[in-house]
């Protein structure tokens, strides 16, 4: 049984103004939940192509997906991205790890912890087990006048402010075995 960080997923400390719940999808996704190779570490690191449900007056959307299933004192961060424009309703595959994106424009990629910006995809230790990822989908009021240095808790305090809906996707992954 993986031993799991202590501290709890940004999703569950961010109360939404409205009752509405995200819907969020991958086609990256296997029927059984499981995230394809090629979106992990250990393969091509892609980040996935993922799709979410309409929110009334949203003006940005604000992503982050996390493993609280990590070894660790927090949930392990792979991806943080706001400031996505509200008109937009999915992101492709294989966005570039860069700090500012032209598509969509305006979308703002923060710090993963392994120090790059954008997706940083499942690579789990060896033998630790199926490991959880949250991808937390956050329909926002406004945008976020932050920048790609913020931090997640900063992000976080955002959110609580400007969160009018939220919805999420848990996929799995597990180490490949060495064969």
């Amino acid at each position: 049984m993986p031993e799991h960080s202590g501290e709890a997923i940004t999703i569950f400390k961010v109360d939404p103004i409205l009752p509405t719940v995200i819907t969020v999808t991958s086609s990256a996704q296997g029927p059984d939940g499981r995230l394809a190779d090629p979106y992990s570490a250990y393969h091509d690191n892609l980040s996935p192509p993922l799709r979410w449900s309409d929110v009334p007056d949203v003006k940005a959307w604000a992503l982050i997906v996390e493993d609280p299933d990590a070894p660790q004192d927090l949930p392990f961060l792979h991806w943080m991205i706001w400031n996505i424009e509200g008109g937009v309703r999915a992101l492709p595959q294989g966005l570039p790890n860069a700090p500012r994106l032209l598509t969509p424009q305006g979308a703002i990629q923060g710090r993963n912890d392994m120090g790059g910006h954008g997706w940083f995809g499942p690579r789990p230790p060896p033998g630790h087990g199926v490991h959880h990822y949250y991808f937390q989908v956050f329909a926002l009021d406004d945008v976020l006048a932050m920048d790609e240095h913020t931090p997640l808790n900063e992000l976080l305090n955002a959110l609580k402010g400007h969160t009018l809906a939220k919805g999420e996707m848990v996929a799995t992954y597990e180490a490949p075995t060495r064969q």
